[in-house]
């Protein structure tokens, strides 16, 4: 047997033009798959641009709403810090949060400090469980969402009985505190108007409140001609003069007691998430490594030429670093091929009490020497890769010897 220290390259090593006509199916692959990526992400990157933004004509954007407002006579005005939103505050101005989820704990508990008893309307657009516990105390959004995206009123407030149906389905809320609860989704609604017991009517003025919508559809531009979604945003965010569209970004900085960590910028769920991928993996990887039974040989498609097989054979050893395995490989068979020779059944060819007498008696000179005999056929694994050679060429040797006349 020969090893890869001594093999020149053959027919067996695969050239270049070789390796590019396997590999170039999985490049053109790998190659297709980014430039898909890349076409997704620049029409996506367009698709969402200003998304509930009142300044813009996408879509996504709410720019429609914002001039059926100005016909109408109501201001619009969009602010991106909280320090503006804050300041806004007042009862001739309804102030829209666009994005309530988007806010540290303390920016939604100072927004709510400032909104509380200023006479005004807030409306939160989508909040979570965590925001609208803060930004609306008393209030509990429910896990499930709306089955339906279109409701129907089913409550006495005017502004939605005049608008009738509206796509308000999505997040549902309950509350214990005396409110208007609108377009119910299995017993629970998707709006909510909730009044500030600090602030009470007047001749100028309505009393303040803040109104709770679980979807952001009837503010988009493509959803708002559709059932009664146009009347009712116009009459939730057109009851004051000034329209204040707060708009969360990342110039309005949080406070740095309040900065939030890798795992709370996580979506909820992930946990979940993470432990189902690692449960997929886990049955991919038994499925891909179950065993139904012995495995079958099965002839060869085309004739592999025996030096081919040796030196594929050697360079796996030798890749393996598996010299003893290589060793006892030589080993045995030599020892299965030199009892037949000397008179010891082939069972009993691994048996060093059977052969080695039969050897000795056969073999003349040093070749005889059972100990010698013994250390060849026997001991232990060689080193490195010059005495694995040295012990293939002595057991060559030794076969030689045996088989002369």
């Amino acid at each position: 047997m020969t090893t890869e220290a001594t093999l020149p390259t053959t027919a067996a090593s695969p050239t270049a033009r070789q390796v590019w006509t396997r590999a170039r199916g999985i490049a053109l692959a790998l190659v297709l798959l980014l430039v898909g990526a890349v076409a997704i992400a620049v029409v996506r990157s367009d698709a969402r641009h200003g998304e509930l933004d009142p300044r813009s004509a996408d879509p996504y954007g709410s720019r429609a709403v914002a001039e059926l407002l100005a016909d109408r006579g109501v201001s619009t005005r969009v602010v991106t810090t909280l320090d503006e939103a804050r300041a806004a505050a007042g009862p001739d101005t309804t102030l829209l949060v666009a994005v309530p989820d988007l806010l540290t704990e303390r920016q939604q508990t100072g927004l709510h400090s400032a909104t509380s008893g200023s006479g005004g309307r807030t409306v939160l657009i989508a909040p979570g469980g965590a925001a609208v516990e803060r930004l609306a105390p008393g209030v509990t959004a429910d896990p499930a969402l709306s089955v339906d995206s279109t409701l129907a009123p089913a409550c006495d407030l005017p502004a939605a009985r005049r608008a009738g149906n509206a796509d308000t389905g999505g997040i549902r809320y309950s509350t214990h505190l005396e409110a208007d609860a609108c377009y119910p989704s299995r017993r629970l609604a998707t709006l909510l108007r909730i009044p500030d017991p600090s602030t009470k009517a007047s001749a100028e003025a309505a009393p303040g409140d803040t109104v709770v919508l679980g979807a952001r559809d009837i503010l988009f531009n493509n959803h708002l001609d559709e059932h009664g979604n146009a009347s009712l945003a116009l009459q939730l965010l057109g009851s004051r003069d000034h329209l204040v569209w707060y708009l969360p970004s990342l110039s309005d900085l949080p406070d740095p007691d309040d900065e939030r960590g890798f795992f709370d910028l996580l979506p909820s769920g992930w946990l979940w998430g993470t432990l189902q991928v690692f449960i997929a993996a886990a049955l991919a990887a038994l499925w891909r490594a179950r065993r139904l039974g012995p495995l079958v040989p099965e002839k060869l498609p085309v004739a592999i030429r025996a030096s081919e097989t040796v030196e594929g054979r050697a360079r796996l050893y030798r890749k393996a670093n598996a010299r003893d395995r290589a060793a006892t490989a030589l080993r045995s068979a030599t020892r299965t091929r030199l009892a037949p020779l000397v008179g010891v059944p082939v069972a009993q060819a691994d048996s060093p009490e059977a052969l080695l007498p039969a050897l000795s008696a056969h073999l003349h000179g040093a070749h005889g020497d059972g100990e010698t005999l013994h250390t060849l056929l026997f001991g232990p694994p060689p080193g490195d890769d010059a005495a694995l050679i040295a012990l293939a060429d002595q057991l060559d040797a030794l076969e030689r010897e045996v088989r002369r006349p």
